[in-house]
């Protein structure tokens, strides 16, 4: 069965065409990240233009690369939820548009759904059950995955994401956006050390903060400025990436041991991050757990991943009608997700 997604639910305009929730047979993407750069962020009219202008043009490029039209894709799968509601809803009423006129089915995906599913793409054996860190530009979530289409939240951030923490610190270090791989690339020339920064204290076993560290950063550079001192920016990166991502693989690595997870998987942007892939797979040894980390090219949004998913979602009766909308939040385990929309 082959799948076209579609993904459009911050400011990367992006199609793919994936075989039996597997196989990858394209894979486009057309990004705004520069342009959005010039303004240190993700502005999210800009992104949904640019959208406008890139969707259509992307799909096709994801169609000729799988060597197939739009007659002969089985489904169309579409984020339509959580995200900038204005770039979702160009994605959404694409697919919609798509979708009536080649008489496909139409299957919405649920976006944090779809990183988790990027694992299946590197992972062809990887099956649930397995426990899962999902941290994005938006979400922090630790997700128990019990079926391809039934997931269990188990924490998540109680403030900001940690990529929206990378990016915020980013822009304080005047580093540029995206501030992952900004702040990852300073920190190589700075010392984990160098600023004690702290570790926020949260209600719950496995959620998390990063409100107060990312304003303790902007707090000791606007003192180092006030002083007239120099801020040491690759030591600043290197301390925020170390205790943010201490954080993350604490957390979980205790709901691992806590619940006997044998497969431990990480996924979404901030999964890029090699001192957080680091961690977990020590941390992981330790439990005697088996990790799985998705390619890096994966890591990110791409509709490769909404099209794996669409993949199980369409298994399980998951189709939408022409009423379709896009939602800027939503639950990985909403119960309205178990149905037809």
């Amino acid at each position: 069965m082959k799948i076209l997604g579609i993904e459009t639910s911050c400011d990367d305009t992006c199609a793919a065409v994936v075989q039996d929730g597997r196989t990858i047979l394209s894979n486009c993407t057309a990004t705004s990240a520069a342009e959005q750069d010039l303004y240190g962020g993700v502005v999210p009219e800009i992104a949904s233009r640019r959208h406008i202008e890139h969707i259509s043009q992307v799909a096709q490029q994801a169609l000729r690369q799988a060597g197939l039209t739009a007659q002969q894709i089985d489904a169309v799968a579409v984020t339509f939820a959580p995200g900038l509601i204005g770039a979702v809803l160009v994605g959404v009423n694409f697919a919609k548009s798509l979708a009536f006129s080649a008489q496909k089915p139409l299957v919405p995906v649920h976006h944090l759904r779809g990183h988790i599913a990027a694992l299946y793409l590197t992972y062809p054996q990887l099956k649930p059950p397995f426990l899962c860190l999902v941290a994005s530009g938006g979400h922090s979530h630790i997700v128990q995955v019990e079926s391809y289409t039934r997931f269990r939240v188990l924490g998540r951030t109680v403030d900001d994401a940690a990529g929206e923490a990378f990016d915020k610190v980013a822009r304080t270090l005047g580093l540029g956006y995206p501030g992952g791989p900004a702040v990852a690339k300073a920190a190589l020339g700075g010392s984990e050390t160098a600023y004690p920064l702290p570790t926020p204290h949260v209600e719950g076993a496995y959620n998390v903060s990063f409100s107060g560290l990312k304003t303790a950063v902007l707090n000791a550079v606007n003192r180092a400025r006030q002083a007239g001192e120099e801020v040491d920016v690759p030591g600043m990166a290197a301390s925020f990436q170390w205790r943010i991502t201490e954080i993350l693989a604490e957390k979980l690595l205790a709901a691992a041991r806590d619940t006997g997870a044998a497969r431990i998987c990480i996924a979404g942007g901030v999964g890029a991050n090699e001192a957080l892939r680091r961690k977990v797979q020590q941390g992981a040894q330790a439990l005697g757990a088996q990790v799985f980390l998705p390619q890096l090219s994966l890591c990110g949004d791409n509709a490769a991943m909404v099209a794996a998913q669409g993949y199980y979602e369409f298994l399980a009766g998951h189709t939408a009608h022409s009423n379709l909308n896009g939602l800027p939040t939503l639950g990985i385990d909403d119960e309205s997700l178990d149905g037809p929309r």
